[in-house]
């Protein structure tokens, strides 16, 4: 009996996901994956299970991805010591290159091979292969008015859209590693949520979700049980100038704010520690994290 119980369960929950499916289907979802998500496999490899299944259901996911912690350990390696410009990293061309092996040749590679020995067709797109992002060089702004300088470190200015349309189209995922290209052909380190949200705005994509380790947004930050599954910009921008939104959550909801802003319909924030956690937040009534609207 508790067999044909568990059945019937596993059934509900497929009858369930059938409205969202019809809903999503030829619908463009952008997926950023970062935190320390990319530096435990297992988790790392549900999230890419859940993208593979999404693709075999008739979604049209794009993979944008961070390092993790790689980076940090291959400069550590290399004698680097990472140098901090008011709580960002400064980027020198030593640096950049190692960010750039690590993101594209280990992680981009890792992932790409994985989705296709799940029998879907991905590329890595980045700065060793066809580069989507464009970005100008950023500045901090100093106490005295004067621009600070943080190296080869970007912000995403345009998207080449139409590849990424002609990839999934064409039944294709794209997998994008954050190191752009300048105007004049220079490579940039770009932060990876801010350069996530600039895709799904230039894609238009009907969502874009935000996988990290964190449960999504709190009332209270450090109390679980407060989490808020149901949130407006407005709401947010209240939140951010009293202070309950701060450090590393300020990236993640201005990418949320900004893909709203560019026409993506829903954004998310979710906890990717969670076995299979972007299924349970586009494919179910309740989902995990936090949903962002305008």
């Amino acid at each position: 009996m508790e067999v044909m119980h568990e059945a019937i369960s596993k059934a509900a929950g497929l009858v369930e996901a059938l409205s969202y499916i019809q809903r999503f289907h030829n619908k463009v979802i952008v997926v950023k994956v970062g935190g320390s998500i990319m530096d435990d496999e297992a988790a790392l490899s549900n999230i890419l299970t859940d993208i593979v299944f999404m693709n075999y259901v008739g979604m049209q996911p794009v993979l944008v991805h961070g390092g993790g912690k790689a980076i940090n350990a291959a400069m550590e390696q290399a004698g680097l010591q990472p140098q901090m410009v008011q709580g960002r990293r400064y980027t020198d061309e030593r640096t950049l290159a190692i960010a750039e092996h690590v993101l594209c040749n280990q992680i981009n590679k890792f992932i790409v091979n994985f989705i296709q020995s799940q029998g879907c067709e991905a590329m890595g797109l980045h700065s060793l292969s066809s580069v989507v992002l464009f970005a100008e060089k950023t500045y901090l702004a100093g106490p005295d008015g004067r621009r600070i300088d943080l190296g080869l470190v970007g912000e995403v200015k345009s998207v080449n859209a139409r590849l990424l349309q002609l990839l999934v189209q064409a039944d294709s995922i794209p997998c994008i590693a954050t190191i752009a290209r300048d105007d004049a052909g220079g490579k940039m380190n770009v932060n990876a949520d801010t350069a996530a949200g600039a895709v799904a705005a230039s894609m238009k994509a009907e969502k874009f979700v935000v996988v990290s380790d964190t449960h999504g947004i709190r009332r209270d930050p450090k109390d679980p049980n407060t989490r808020v599954s149901h949130i407006t910009v407005d709401q947010i921008e209240a939140m951010v100038k009293d202070g309950t939104i701060s450090s590393g959550m300020l990236p993640k909801v201005a990418a949320c704010i900004s893909a709203l802003k560019g026409g993506v319909t829903k954004t998310h924030i979710i906890d990717g520690r969670i076995p299979h956690a972007l299924l349970l937040e586009i494919y179910t009534e309740a989902g995990i994290g936090t949903e962002i609207v305008l």
